[in-house]
């Protein structure tokens, strides 16, 4: 029996030869080498470009914010100019205050609608300052020494009012014979009064010696 083996020979005559690549070819592929070279340098500087502006922009923007802040805090640390007037505020010799009432009876649980002026006294050519709001030209109900509602326990805008010689404001209020409390209520949650005797009297909040004459009512 024999046996047959078989050889690869290592004869350099038997490898496969190299291509050579003509000079225009070489050309070509130095050429795209370079494009692709440049290429790459653009897309680099494109991503340093767009990190450089975002770091700008961010930068812009946390400066923005910083002035908003120092800005804001500098403007509230500016204290507010007091106003400015030549103008007195009214006093008891400047104004009387007068008040009616439609009737002098209401039924339990009714409404009773008051007429309060307030007329400017002097003849002479001043004039004065008063806050003829409700929650300063006060409307007060009483039984007895017992307060049972006032118009200023709901704050509500000012009304200043510039009174001279001959000037005079009237202004309608309503009792819904209810009584108030310490703090401001919606008026249909009151707790309505029972039938008896009260006064009503106007007076000024910041001029306690300003007051009316005062009206007796009967609810019942």
């Amino acid at each position: 029996m024999s046996s047959s083996s078989q050889r690869t020979s290592n004869n350099p005559r038997n490898r496969r030869p190299r291509r050579k690549l003509s000079k225009r070819q070489r050309q070509i592929y130095r050429r795209r080498r370079i494009v692709a070279l440049i290429a790459l340098i653009v897309v680099l500087a494109l991503i340093a470009f767009c990190v450089y502006s975002l770091g700008r922009g961010m930068m812009a923007i946390d400066a923005s914010i910083r002035h908003d802040d120092q800005m804001a805090l500098t403007r509230s640390a500016v204290p507010t100019p007091k106003q400015q007037s030549k103008v007195k505020d009214c006093t008891a010799s400047d104004i009387d205050l007068s008040l009616q009432s439609d009737s002098q009876t209401v039924a339990v649980g009714g409404s009773m609608k008051f007429t309060a002026t307030i007329k400017y006294v002097p003849k002479g050519k001043s004039s004065c300052l008063i806050d003829a709001a409700d929650d300063s030209r006060v409307l007060t109900i009483k039984s007895g020494s017992d307060t049972v509602w006032r118009s200023d326990v709901c704050d509500v805008d000012s009304r200043q009012l510039l009174l001279a010689v001959g000037d005079t404001d009237t202004q309608t209020m309503t009792w819904n014979t209810n009584r108030t409390g310490s703090s401001c209520a919606e008026d249909s949650t009151l707790p309505k009064v029972e039938a008896g005797t009260y006064t009503a009297q106007l007076s000024m909040k910041d001029h306690p010696k300003i007051v009316s004459n005062k009206v007796t009512i009967t609810v019942g």
